[in-house]
């Protein structure tokens, strides 16, 4: 059974030099934001939820987890040679499982494998920073900061298009279901229930977006879900259950269901501004 990792006198050295890097840490500590519901996991030895490319996956997911979140923030650095016997032996885990481990992290842009070169970090500008996975990585790292405020322009970019785009479809059982939303979310803000509201949110924005009739768009809701999961900072209108919010989302639909695509635009942008944290990381656009 892999373990969390081994203590510095376990003896392993080598040309990784993983024995110089910290795997365990107190709970709760550097991480910040981590949604209440989610609970520590044992093995990885570090505290939150393992992510959607991770989850389920047993010792290989763990792993994948693991060094991937040692990548991001830094405690292996770019050039940084992993020797899969040392991973092997430093987790306990086969080699069949540490070889399974890095081709995923390879597909990720972390690490490249060539041969008389062997297996090698890479540095920030390969990775692919769309990676559900690498996007959580970075949102509860080191570059937490830059990653929400990432995300949130990102956010400013796809979802007021994809309002207005959806306002020009007729799917009425997509819309119904984002009116079934709407309610669900107003049914958990009153019960107190984060979790269930933040789910039904997850689910609208995803709609909305699907709704849009384009594939490029669709393509990239995964940004929106990973922003919505790992939301802390910068704040906007779905970070917070309120009923500020919960009227914006109410209103989108209302406009999707008259064909208004720019009032659902508009309202979308109002969404992201409920709180005036917002504006610091996107000005509205101006008027001409």
């Amino acid at each position: 059974m892999m373990t969390a990792a081994r203590s510095a006198d376990s003896g392993l050295v080598g040309p990784g030099g993983l024995d110089r890097y910290p795997y365990a840490e107190a709970p709760g500590a550097g991480r910040v934001g981590v949604p209440s519901w989610d609970a520590a996991d044992p093995e990885l030895g570090r505290v939150g939820r393992r992510t959607a490319g991770s989850r389920g996956r047993g010792l290989h997911g763990q792993l994948v987890q693991q060094l991937g979140q040692m990548i991001v923030s830094g405690d292996l650095g770019a050039d940084r040679p992993l020797v899969p016997e040392e991973i092997g032996q430093r987790f306990e885990v086969s080699r069949t499982v540490v070889r399974e481990s890095l081709r995923v992290l390879e597909a990720k842009g972390l690490v490249s494998a060539r041969p008389n070169v062997g297996t090698r970090v890479r540095p920030v500008s390969d990775w692919n920073l769309l990676d559900p996975d690498i996007i959580e990585w970075r949102a509860f790292g080191p570059q937490r900061d830059d990653q929400r405020r990432e995300l949130s322009e990102l956010r400013w970019t796809i979802e007021p298009l994809a309002a207005r785009l959806a306002a020009g479809h007729g799917r009425e059982e997509v819309q119904q279901r984002l009116v079934d939303m709407v309610e669900i979310m107003g049914h958990a803000m009153s019960q107190g229930d984060a979790l269930t509201f933040s789910r039904a949110d997850a689910e609208y924005h995803s709609l909305l977006i699907q709704l849009a009739g384009n594939r490029m768009l669709e393509h990239l809701s995964g940004i929106v879900s990973a922003a919505l999961q790992v939301s802390g900072g910068p704040i906007t209108g779905c970070d917070r259950p309120t009923e500020a919010s919960l009227a914006h989302h109410a209103r989108i639909v209302d406009a999707l269901g008259a064909g208004d695509g720019a009032a659902a635009e508009a309202a979308m942008r109002q969404l992201l501004m409920v709180h005036p944290e917002v504006e610091r990381v996107v000005p509205a656009p101006r008027e001409h």
